[in-house]
């Protein structure tokens, strides 16, 4: 059954584009975001013009400057924050659930944030540790772009819980004529999809930055499939997750498309930029810049190789040279492709 009530909270190009999706299912959907001035706007202009400018509002999206009023009946929330802000933003409302006279057992929580928690956890055990045994708590992901999600172009997601009855149940908010919801119970798969991807853009976007052509892209972008695949499965994921939408699919959009801030940010950097120059034209999140330092961090730890990843986090976090970077890769040892 679908809830009347859904709250949204991060009021960026994805976490709006949700909000617009949700409304052809939801009654009663509100947005809340960080930025009160932001929100005002939006609010007079019933559209969210910085990111999606052209898209209106549905007449049942409300918009609410007021963190004391995302508490609604139902319980249920839709998160699409910056990963590094998850775990803070999750506290947030917890305390607010439990300040307003509500249990934590009741909410159901979906998230549409692709990286990692600032400690290499998956969000999904964020979620269990801040908000314990919620109702249902799961992640929507795939490939898909906030501009043409909120124009209800056709678009494919996948919706995944470690319960299949909770994923499907919960996939059916998102459906529309336009967006067709698959649902997955590999939630380890589906959230490494969505946050590894990023990085691999980052890593196509310097070697078209560098000018090194259509080749070089599509061995980055199978090879950056074999690294999803080889950290996926050691960390629990499983291998068909990652030939599905939210592992190629998803890799393929935000590696070949400069609708992708991630790619654009890669493109900036081989061509020489400084990474703080292009952090400010884009003036978007870059969840790859994050993600990067925390797959490259775990990927030592459980001594998974990923060279592509430990180049991007060279070049970001330790300033490698770009064309050094792909130089040390391309004089890798010759090894069998399976590996």
């Amino acid at each position: 059954m679908l809830p009347e009530r859904v709250t949204v909270v991060g009021a960026g190009s994805w976490g709006t584009a949700l909000a617009i999706l949700l409304c052809a299912n939801i009654s009663h959907v509100r947005l809340w975001g960080r930025n009160r001035f932001a929100l005002q706007k939006m609010a007079k202009e019933r559209c969210n013009i910085r990111y999606l400018p052209g898209v209106a509002f549905p007449e049942n999206l409300q918009i609410t400057t007021d963190f004391q009023q995302i508490i609604n009946h139902d319980l249920c929330f839709v998160i699409a924050v910056p990963s590094h802000g998850f775990r803070q933003c999750l506290k947030q409302l917890k305390n607010q659930i439990i300040d307003q006279g509500n249990e934590l057992e009741d909410v159901t929580i979906i998230w549409g944030t692709k990286g990692l928690d600032t400690h290499g956890k998956l969000l999904s055990e964020v979620a269990r540790e801040v908000l314990g045994r919620s109702k249902q708590h799961g992640v929507v992901s795939g490939p898909s772009f906030a501009r043409e999600t909120a124009r209800l172009l056709p678009t494919a997601l996948t919706l995944a819980s470690a319960s299949s009855d909770d994923a499907q149940s919960m996939a059916n908010w998102f459906r529309t004529a336009a967006t067709r919801v698959y649902f997955s119970d590999d939630i380890i798969g589906v959230q490494l999809g969505g946050a590894i991807k990023n990085v691999m853009a980052i890593a196509a976007g310097i070697s078209d930055g560098l000018g090194y052509g259509a080749n070089a892209r599509a061995a980055l972008i199978t090879r950056g499939l074999s690294e999803l695949a080889r950290l996926g499965t050691a960390l629990g994921g499983r291998t068909e997750t990652f030939m599905g939408l939210t592992g190629v699919g998803d890799l393929i959009l935000t590696c070949t498309d400069n609708q992708s801030r991630n790619r654009r940010f890669g493109l900036g950097l081989g061509a020489g930029k400084t990474k703080s120059a292009v952090i400010a034209e884009i003036g978007e999140e870059i969840e790859g810049i994050h993600t990067a330092r925390e797959l490259f961090g775990i990927s030592q730890k459980l001594k998974v190789d990923m060279p592509i990843t430990e180049q991007v986090y060279h070049i970001i976090h330790q300033h490698t040279d770009p064309a050094r970077a792909v130089q040390h890769l391309l004089q890798r040892n010759p090894r069998a492709e399976s590996q």
